[in-house]
C-alpha cells in the first residue's frame, strides 16, 4: 500500500499545536484537539464585517489591499469630501492630509502609499479633468486628463502607472480611455460600450484591466457587458449575469469580483447584495452576498481577499460600514474521517 509519506514526501506528524507555516497539502494530527488536519485550497467565498470607516461616505476612491488600503474623497450624501483614511486590516485611521480638491465619483489606481485620484465631480453635474497623486503622506496635483468626466473607472499599479476609462461627460456616458505614465495622460483605444458608474478590477495594471457593468446610452440603461484591456485594445468578454451600475469591483483581469450596485431604474430602486466571481473565462454567482446591499462604494483588494467601504443603500443615504471578502484561499481544515 502506498503511504502518505511516499505520496507527499512527508509523514503525518503528531503535534500539540497547528504548524504556523504549513506546506500546501500537509497533513498532521493535533494531539491537543484530537483532530486530523490539513492545509488545503478552500472556496470560502464569504463576507464578514470589517472596521467602520470614520464617517459615512459614498462615491469615494479606493486603492490597496484588504490589510493595507486607502480610501479618499466621495460625499456624505450632501457634501463633497476631501478626507483620506488608511486601513490596516482591522481599523481605519483618518489621515491629516486630504485631497486638494474635494470630489466624488472618482477613478482610482495604485497602492496605500502610491495612489492616484482621477477626475470626478464636485458639483451636481460637472466633470473634472484634474487628478491627484498620493505619496504616502500628501496629495499633489498632477496633469489633467484629456477628457473630463465623473463616474469613471480606474486601475493601475502606482501613482505613475494608471489607466482611466468610461465615465460621464456632458452628453452622457463615454467610451474614452486614457493611460498615465506619471507625466501626462495619453488617449488610448476606447471601450466598445460607453458607460458610467462602472466597476473595475481595482488591482489590475495599466496593461491588464477589466471594465465591468455600468450604465450606458442616453437613457443610461444598465448593462452586463464586461471588457478586457491588453494594453492596446478593449475586447468584449463573457458578460456578468446582473446588469447594474454603481457596482463595486476588485481583483485583477483574470480573477475579479463585482458586488452590489443598483440593478433597478434610476433613481436606485433595486440595490443588490449579489456577488459575482470571474476566473478569466466565466462568471459564477456566489451563494453569499453582501451583508448590506449598496452601490457606489469603494472596492479594492484581490479576489481572494477584498475590501468594500461605504456606498449608498438608497439615494442620498451614505453608510460607513466596511465588509471584507474571503474568496478561494489556502487554509487549515479539519479532516473528518468516517
Amino acid at each position: 500500500m502506498t503511504t502518505f509519506k511516499e505520496l507527499r514526501g512527508t509523514a503525518i506528524q503528531a503535534v500539540s499545536s497547528d504548524p504556523s507555516n504549513p506546506e500546501i497539502g500537509q497533513i498532521w494530527y493535533n494531539s491537543s484537539s484530537g483532530t486530523l488536519k490539513g492545509y488545503v485550497f478552500a472556496n470560502v467565498n464569504s463576507w464578514s464585517a470589517g472596521g467602520n470607516y470614520p464617517f459615512s461616505v459614498t462615491e469615494s476612491g479606493g486603492t490597496g489591499t484588504q490589510t493595507a488600503a486607502l480610501t479618499f474623497g466621495g460625499n456624505n450624501g450632501t457634501v463633497f469630501q476631501s478626507a483620506t483614511a488608511s486601513y490596516n486590516g482591522t481599523s481605519w485611521t483618518a489621515l491629516p492630509a486630504g485631497l486638494n480638491t474635494a470630489r466624488s465619483q472618482v477613478g482610482s489606481a495604485g497602492t496605500q502609499t502610491s495612489a492616484l485620484c482621477i477626475a470626478g465631480a464636485n458639483g451636481p453635474s460637472n466633470t473634472r479633468t484634474d487628478s491627484e497623486s498620493w505619496n504616502g503622506s500628501s496629495w499633489t496635483n498632477t496633469p489633467s486628463l484629456n477628457t473630463g468626466r465623473r463616474g469613471i473607472g480606474g486601475t493601475g499599479a502606482s501613482n505613475t502607472s494608471a489607466l482611466a476609462f468610461g465615465g460621464t461627460i456632458s452628453t452622457g456616458p463615454t467610451s474614452a480611455s486614457e493611460s498615465y505614465n506619471g507625466t501626462s495622460w495619453t488617449n488610448t483605444s476606447s471601450l466598445n460600450t460607453p458607460r458610467r458608474q462602472l466597476a473595475s478590477a481595482q488591482n489590475g495594471t495599466q496593461t491588464a484591466a477589466l471594465a465591468m457593468s455600468g450604465a450606458t446610452g442616453p437613457t443610461e440603461t444598465k448593462t452586463t457587458a464586461v471588457e478586457s484591456w491588453n494594453g492596446s485594445a478593449w475586447t468584449s468578454v463573457t458578460s456578468c449575469s446582473t446588469a447594474r451600475y454603481g457596482g463595486m469591483g476588485f481583483g485583477i483581469q483574470t480573477a475579479a469580483v463585482i458586488c452590489g450596485g443598483d440593478s433597478g431604474s434610476p433613481p436606485a430602486t433595486s440595490v443588490t447584495t449579489q456577488t459575482e466571481l470571474y476566473n478569466g473565462t466565466s462568471w459564477t454567482t456566489s451563494s453569499t452576498g453582501l451583508s448590506t446591499g449598496r452601490y457606489n462604494g469603494s472596492g479594492t483588494g484581490l479576489s481572494s481577499a477584498g475590501l468594500l467601504t461605504g456606498g449608498s443603500t438608497n439615494p442620498g443615504a451614505a453608510v460607513n460600514s466596511t465588509e471584507e471578502w474571503t474568496g478561494s484561499v489556502f487554509q487549515t481544515k479539519t479532516i473528518t474521517v468516517s
